[in-house]
């Protein structure tokens, strides 16, 4: 239950920039004394990070923020709670409104705001979207650097995981509205995050999306591949969402010869998947704009002694209750393609494909470890 002292924030952020200064002057004008807190990270190379606080009728404070590491999300975490310190003891302020810069990605705002609650409270977090712009963002490959939106010299990030990562995360998506977006964007976006509240912005209903409340623990389990909350298989106007299960692992070296083709057969995948020769390891798949990560998420809950299931979140043990498996436990592929034009049935031949033959299942996991470690380069880079 949220605490009536405190200060209100909600998060709104995305690359969409138009869409989502919209989105927060529309809380402005609707939420009587809300305030607005945006750091602008854009000349963080000549080592400036500039912030301004402005209420409804314009900009009431400005300043800056020293860069730390020469990070300019850095700087931001450093001074965002100071700031809201500040509001929230002023006494005057009904709800901060954080707009993050292009691309600051809400999950570690969100994290660091929660962490520091008292005077103030994180009650929402918003992504505002232009539907007519979900692809061309989802398959831009560009790094960050190459569209001035890094945060960091040694930023590594594309437009296309990072736009994928600010959508998914937000439980509220604030659309505006475009003469651009047809039914099959409209359609991607609905199956990208089928479980976020779409709201209008201009329809008056941010506001209360913005004091709705918000779990960080819940979000953060809700992306974590052992439990990840993942799109159901669908298909309208023109875009499919293929849900791909199955029990057996993958053969290493099948499935890394098949990865170029996979990271390019769909606008966007993730999920969880097995690999033979890793019995024990559950590996996390999330590719946006043609560029895969693969990355270890721990170990299975199958390869764990019963007496460390209790220090695992209570949130895996309910997702793992409704997908287990009498001989293999929670060891599976899950892995979710969306897409406009899809090709389903050679995603699922391809996929099938690199899964172990009946020949190869039959010699156990002790045969299995054998198989040619092809992921070792991706898994363990010092190797």
């Amino acid at each position: 239950m949220r605490d009536p002292s405190a200060l209100p924030v909600a998060l709104v952020g995305g690359l969409h920039a138009d869409a989502r200064r919209a989105a927060v002057e529309e809380l402005l004008r609707t939420v009587p004394g809300s305030v607005a807190l945006h750091h602008d990270l854009s000349s963080a190379a000549e080592g400036r990070v500039l912030r301004t606080v402005r209420g409804a009728v314009g900009v009431a404070d400005s300043g800056e923020a020293p860069l730390v590491n020469d990070c300019a999300c850095c700087a931001l975490r450093e001074d965002l709670v100071p700031e809201l310190e500040r509001l929230a003891a002023g006494g005057t302020a009904r709800l901060a409104v954080v707009e993050l810069w292009d691309s600051v990605e809400p999950k570690a705002m969100a994290e660091v705001v929660a962490a520091h609650a008292g005077a103030f409270e994180l009650t929402s977090v918003i992504t505002a979207v232009d539907p007519a712009l979900v692809l061309p963002c989802l398959g831009n490959g560009d790094d960050l650097a190459e569209a001035g939106l890094a945060a960091a010299v040694t930023d590594r990030r594309t437009v296309a995981d990072t736009w994928a990562r600010q959508l998914e995360y937000a439980p509220v998506l604030a659309l505006v509205d475009s003469e651009e977006a047809d039914d099959e964007d409209r359609a991607l976006l609905a199956q990208l995050h089928p479980t976020a509240r779409r709201i209008r912005v201009g329809s008056g209903e941010l506001a209360a999306a913005a004091l709705a409340g918000f779990d960080v623990a819940a979000a953060a389990a809700a992306q974590h591949p052992s439990c990840a909350r993942l799109p159901q298989e669908a298909d309208e106007a023109g875009v499919a969402t293929l849900v791909w299960h199955r029990r057996r692992p993958f053969h290493p070296g099948r499935l890394h010869a098949a990865l170029e083709d996979l990271s390019c057969a769909a606008a966007r995948s993730r999920g969880r998947f097995w690999l033979a020769d890793r019995p024990d390891a559950l590996l996390g798949w999330d590719c946006a704009g043609g560029a895969l990560c693969v990355e270890s998420a721990g170990p299975w809950l199958a390869a764990l002694p019963d007496a460390a299931w209790e220090m695992v979140p209570a949130v895996r043990r309910a997702a793992v209750a409704l997908d287990w498996d009498t001989e293999h436990g929670d060891c599976c592929q899950h892995l979710v393609f969306t897409s406009p034009g899809l090709d389903r049935d050679g995603l699922v031949r391809l996929l099938d494909s690199c899964l172990l033959t009946d020949a190869e299942y039959a010699s156990g996991r002790e045969g299995w470890k054998r198989f040619p470690a092809a992921f070792d380069p991706l898994l363990d880079p010092v190797h």
